[in-house]
């Protein structure tokens, strides 16, 4: 019998897109959803589970989305994910439990992500998240998690459910992290978080924000306040800069700034939000990620006339995924590749004019698996700009490093934990990005669910 084609999700139309931070992503219709999940083949070695980093019963789910049972379709994905309805619209699922599926060796493999985001959604409109709470008796100890990204999320959620004391510390005014200040409202919409957000409420996690773990309370303070363990999950949130000629000049970006001025602070509202942010006519955003691609798209809702990705290696080398550089080029983002800026260009006023750049050609791999780029000689060139956005990654806050000697770090500043997600201070664990690096938000929710049972079996076995 022949495969039936994969049904992909609508999308907002490009003239609307590019004028306003709707949701690009429109999600399925039951009938889709259905009709998606019945191509499901249900093998019995499940190997998309093995690409998901939370283990969520990916064909359990699927079955019961086929047989209409989405309540039941519901509680199977939220016994692993507190957060369905983002990682159904953030996780690369193409590269993690999607790759896995039987059905991308002869034809498309199931919508695996947009399958998981309809289900989500549809708990969402019909409001059977509080209903769907259950946790153990309070058992009165007191757990601190700090930063509330996708890791603490996690982590916050599987001990309140245990029946712990959980308290969230974060360092913004809004709890969400990466999810909040990171990803533009046109691929995330900020509803979705706080809805998912409240899941933790209901589930008794006293969340505090402004509170600056390391200048509020130290590590040490927090055991004094009675926390049994401390649990560390505050990303990476430090831009990396290219340390070039010229980067102090007016109207260069990081993505870290630009993207939370616009996100967390509201800029594409201003004046109804006071937060301005200035976007020149063209605009280069430096980098091939995911962060490079959400910077640019942002730039042309704020109403850059040309966008470009200025990028070293070539699209096949590029870390986005394949779905945003797609949607970055449908809305006009340009893309100018094997290009290595070696020099920012400034007027006498101070402000940025240009760029000055290499030519690349690709060699042999590096560390990355990437070739390598490499300096065509005697290639250098200006490419006029008027604003630049450096979207090159980021790494972790040195701040609970610095005030806390006793939590060993890497030379990237990472919190060094064993497999279990211990840190080298007794009753402190870490997950999520400040272990990683940058990593999506599904392998920091895996790290999370680690950390948490490791908690748990600490506390029962007394190790702590």
């Amino acid at each position: 019998m022949p495969v039936k084609k994969r049904v992909e999700m609508r999308k907002l139309p490009i003239e609307e897109r590019i004028k306003s931070f709707n949701e690009v992503a429109l999600g399925l219709t039951e009938e889709e959803a259905i009709e998606e999940a019945k191509r499901c083949l249900q093998c019995p070695n499940h190997p998309c589970i093995e690409g998901c980093p939370v283990g969520i019963d990916i064909p359990g789910f699927i079955k019961k989305i086929a047989e209409r049972d989405f309540l039941s379709a519901y509680r199977i994905i939220k016994e692993k994910d507190a957060i369905p309805a983002m990682t159904g619209r953030v996780c690369p699922q193409e590269v993690q439990c999607e790759i896995k599926c039987t059905l991308s060796r002869v034809k498309e493999p199931i919508a695996i992500g947009a399958l998981e985001r309809f289900v989500a959604d549809w708990a969402i409109k019909e409001g059977v998240i509080k209903e769907e709470i259950t946790k153990a008796p309070p058992n009165n100890i007191k757990v601190a998690v700090v930063g509330s990204g996708p890791a603490g999320i996690t982590v916050a959620a599987d001990l309140a459910k245990l029946g712990y004391d959980v308290t969230m510390f974060e360092a913004l005014h809004k709890p969400g992290g990466v999810l909040v200040y990171g990803i533009p409202e046109f691929r995330l919409p900020k509803r979705i978080v706080e809805y998912e957000i409240n899941y933790l409420k209901n589930l008794g996690v006293d969340i505090q924000t402004n509170v600056v773990i390391g200048r509020t309370y130290t590590i040490k303070e927090l055991f004094q306040k009675g926390y049994r363990a401390v649990f560390l999950g505050t990303g990476a949130g430090m831009p990396k800069f290219l340390n070039i000629p010229g980067e102090t000049l007016v109207n260069i970006y990081t993505a870290n700034e630009f993207l939370t001025r616009t996100n967390l602070m509201k800029a594409y509202l201003f004046p109804k939000y006071d937060t301005p942010i200035k976007v020149g006519s063209r605009v280069a955003v430096i980098g091939g990620g995911n962060v490079a691609m959400d910077a640019a798209r942002t730039a042309i809702r704020l109403g850059a006339e040309e966008v470009y990705i200025v990028y070293r290696r070539t699209e096949e080398e590029m870390p986005a995924r394949r779905d945003e550089v797609i949607n970055a080029k449908e809305e006009g983002v340009k893309f100018q590749l094997l290009t290595q800026p070696i020099r920012f260009v400034g007027d006498k006023d101070s402000r940025l004019t240009g760029l000055e750049c290499l030519k690349m050609q690709l060699g042999e791999p590096d560390a990355s698996g990437r070739r390598r780029p490499i300096p065509i000689k005697g290639s250098e060139f200006i490419f006029e700009v008027d604003t630049a956005i450096i979207a090159i990654g980021c790494h972790p806050n040195p701040l609970i490093a610095n005030t806390t000697p006793e939590i060993k770090v890497n030379e990237e500043g990472c919190i060094i934990v064993d497999k279990q997600c211990r840190a080298s201070m007794r009753g402190v664990y870490a997950a999520g990005d400040i272990i990683l690096g940058e990593a999506t938000v599904i392998e920091a929710m895996g790290t999370g669910r680690i950390a948490s049972t490791t908690i748990h079996q600490d506390i029962k076995e007394g190790r702590i």
